[in-house]
């Protein structure tokens, strides 16, 4: 049986499929006439209620990306689409409305998040006045106590622990009820323990309000807390590691983790790094299909005697059927 709706859940979503679809994006940035490539034909997609972790190196395009589903940056190219918005073809009075009723937005900065000069129930109610939305004072109360935080109201951010006031700009973010929230470090000036607690936050503000949430992190501790993980590596994503419980024999669960490498739509992998250091990958390399799976062999291996290589050129089918 499917949990009931929670009262301060996201509004019903009047479009199908993910929350988030990116295809082919690109973003090519111009300074001082030199052109950088940021994101190179990147896609992803996420569904309603998932709450999925972007990691990736400084300068990869976690932020270009980040920037453009929150609609504040356009793609050079490609496709996007967020809680059903089409954001190529946005106009500037669309960005905004978008940007105010269907994501939420946490930083890393608590300054960024949160007035100082107005209390934890006051920064809530105040996207809420700026929409217009009525029954504010009862929204704040009820959004500070879904995330325990209800006997913050009175405070001010300064009287507040860091975990307090992100758990504080998360219920500033789920305001207006938006289908998406996106965080951008939303944990990176938190120690371990209060970063549980906020992490803890959105994974139950997606399952009781069915928000999707969307976290960029360096931080791989993020990424034992939530089911998926995406890694963009070069402004593409590249591989992805789901989590998931399965029994582990003794009437218990165990945590299980199973990395995939992610191929896109032109049939374009990027091989793990680890990999490519460890067998010496490098300029071209030869492919293998088989029954079940296709194999990758350095360009420079004789692949006489090794066991499943792909045969020297003019080998017959036939000698290799037999070998395999």
């Amino acid at each position: 049986m499917s949990q009931p709706r929670h009262a301060l859940a996201a509004a019903d979503r009047a479009h199908a499929g993910p929350d988030i679809w990116c295809e082919d994006l690109v973003r090519i940035h111009n300074t001082d006439g030199i052109e950088v490539q940021a994101l190179q034909g990147l896609s992803l997609s996420v569904d309603p209620g998932e709450v999925v972790a972007l990691v990736g190196a400084s300068g990869s395009g976690k932020s270009t990306l980040l920037n453009i589903l929150s609609g504040l940056d356009k793609p050079t190219g490609g496709r996007a689409r967020v809680a059903g918005e089409d954001l190529t073809t946005m106009s500037a009075r669309q960005r905004i409305d978008f940007r105010r009723h269907a994501v939420g937005f946490v930083f890393q900065q608590t300054s960024r998040n949160l007035l100082p000069f107005l209390t934890a129930a006051e920064n809530v109610a105040l996207p809420m006045a700026i929409a217009r939305r009525p029954g504010r004072a009862e929204r704040a109360r009820e959004l500070l106590a879904l995330l325990g935080v209800a006997d913050c109201a009175g405070r001010r951010p300064a009287q507040l622990s860091g975990g307090q006031q992100q758990r504080v700009a998360i219920a500033t973010a789920l305001a207006n009820a938006p289908s998406v929230l996106l965080a951008d470090e939303p944990t990176g000036e938190l120690d371990e323990a209060h970063s549980v607690e906020v992490l803890d936050a959105m994974r139950d503000s997606a399952e009781r309000l069915g928000t999707t949430v969307l976290i960029v992190t360096h931080d791989p501790m993020v990424s034992e807390h939530v089911a998926r993980t995406v890694q963009i590596r070069d402004g593409r994503t590249s591989t992805e590691v789901l989590r998931r419980s399965v029994p582990d024999g003794a009437g218990g669960l165990v945590e299980v983790a199973e990395e995939y490498t992610v191929i896109d739509r032109n049939g374009r992998i990027q091989l793990p790094k680890a990999h490519v250091e460890a067998l010496d990958l490098r300029e071209r390399v030869r492919l293998d299909r088989r029954a079940d799976h296709v194999g990758v062999w350095p360009g420079a291996t004789d692949p006489e005697g090794v066991e499943g290589a792909p045969a020297r050129r003019g080998a017959s089918r036939r000698d290799e059927e037999e070998r395999a």
